[in-house]
């Protein structure tokens, strides 16, 4: 018998084919009514949560054949990791899931901002066509700051040098 998967939120299809290619009976519980989850957890071995669903030390005591919990995304702030770990139930997470995502978030909304997306919208909404006043700057030779190069703003660096933004290293005094 398949191990039976909740995934509890929307995630992409691939994973959810992924998953079912791997052999596991995986169920979708999208659209479930608040309660719903504290009546089924406890017919699956694994569980699949993004950030909405919160993993209580009540509902991982419903979860009797629980044995692994999957959280696509960052961090397992909303699963209460010690009554995991005292059921003897695995908690994983996906650090590198979305830091392409956010770095790519990122570079949409300087993008926005530098050419005046937003305000050129609005403006056009309102029937008005203000192409000279939403000009904007280019981004080709600008210098953009960067606090923190971990995995997200290693990103953002390296895309923002594809835009032709220069490089300058300063040290911020303490």
């Amino acid at each position: 018998m398949a191990a039976r998967v909740l995934v509890k939120e929307r995630i992409g299809e691939p994973g959810v084919a992924r998953l079912r290619d791997a052999g596991l009976d995986v169920d979708l519980g999208l659209d479930w009514e608040d309660g719903e989850l504290a009546e089924r957890i406890g017919a699956y071995d694994g569980i699949l949560i993004r950030s909405s669903t919160k993993l209580t030390a009540d509902l991982i005591e419903r979860a009797d054949r629980l044995r692994v919990i999957g959280r696509a995304g960052v961090g397992v702030d909303n699963v209460d990791v010690p009554a995991a770990t005292k059921r003897g139930i695995v908690v994983a997470n996906a650090p590198q899931s979305n830091v392409v995502t956010a770095a790519e978030h990122t570079m949409a909304l300087l993008l926005a901002q530098a050419r005046n997306v937003p305000q050129a919208h609005a403006a056009l909404k309102e029937g008005r066509w203000e192409r000279s006043r939403w000009e904007g700057v280019e981004l080709a030779d600008k210098v953009l700051g960067i606090v923190g190069l971990g995995r997200v703003g290693k990103l953002v660096a390296q895309r923002a040098l594809a835009f032709g933004m220069r490089r300058r290293s300063a040290t911020i005094p303490r």
